[in-house]
């Protein structure tokens, strides 16, 4: 099943509906509502582009104005519901989200797919580093995590414990890596050195490429 192609692509969007589902609000209020349930981990939100997006959402007929609010010589406070278009529009787009893998192409990844220009001892010395890093990335989300539990269900902040998930199991992989190059067992790593060492491309890889090889 392929996920349908969307008026709006913003995941901030998304959030907006859903929580206009709960009752109308003003832009502010739905950044500060993100805000208290720790959704600024996984959503970039701000002010200014919050306002965009409702704007948007207007534009398509998923959120309408509710209320205007005056309060003396204070400035007026728009309001915003969701219409029944937008009910309609935010499961089918969870929907979507939750049940359809997206093709994503993180960065990382492409980093992986290119190491090979890099010597072996270069690679270990930069996933050492990036270990590092990961540790201390999951500890904070572990430690945020466990903060946002303290007055937050978990169906708030299931997000959160899904990312410290990931990292965690980032680690876990660059990790195994580490070891097979320390060990020595990490498959071609004997190429892998010799290409670095000499700058001569080795059999394996003219093989692999037909004879056609100015890499590895």
């Amino acid at each position: 099943m392929a996920a349908k192609r969307r008026r709006l692509g913003n995941p901030l969007a998304l959030a907006v509906m859903v929580l206009l589902i709960e009752r109308p609000m003003h832009p502010y209020e739905i950044a500060q509502t993100l805000r208290r349930r720790g959704k600024d981990s996984s959503l970039k939100i701000n002010y200014g582009s919050l306002y965009t997006v409702v704007q948007n959402l207007q534009k398509h007929g998923f959120v309408e104005v509710a209320e205007v609010q005056r309060q003396g010589n204070r400035p007026e406070r728009t309001l915003y519901g969701i219409t029944d278009a937008g009910r309609v529009e935010a499961a089918e787009w969870l929907s979507d989200l939750l049940a359809v893998p997206a093709r994503e192409f993180p960065i990382f990844g492409a980093a992986l797919s290119l190491m090979g220009v890099l010597h072996p001892d270069e690679v270990t010395r930069l996933l050492v580093e990036r270990l590092g890093s990961l540790d201390v990335q999951a500890a904070s989300l572990r430690g945020a995590l466990e903060k946002l539990q303290e007055t937050l269900p978990r169906l708030f902040v299931i997000e959160s414990e899904y990312e410290l998930h990931m990292v965690q199991a980032e680690a876990a992989w660059v990790r195994g890596i580490l070891a097979e190059l320390t060990a020595g067992t990490f498959p071609g790593l004997r190429q892998w050195r010799t290409f670095q060492e000499t700058g001569e491309v080795p059999e394996e890889y003219r093989k692999l490429e037909g004879g056609d090889v100015n890499g590895p």
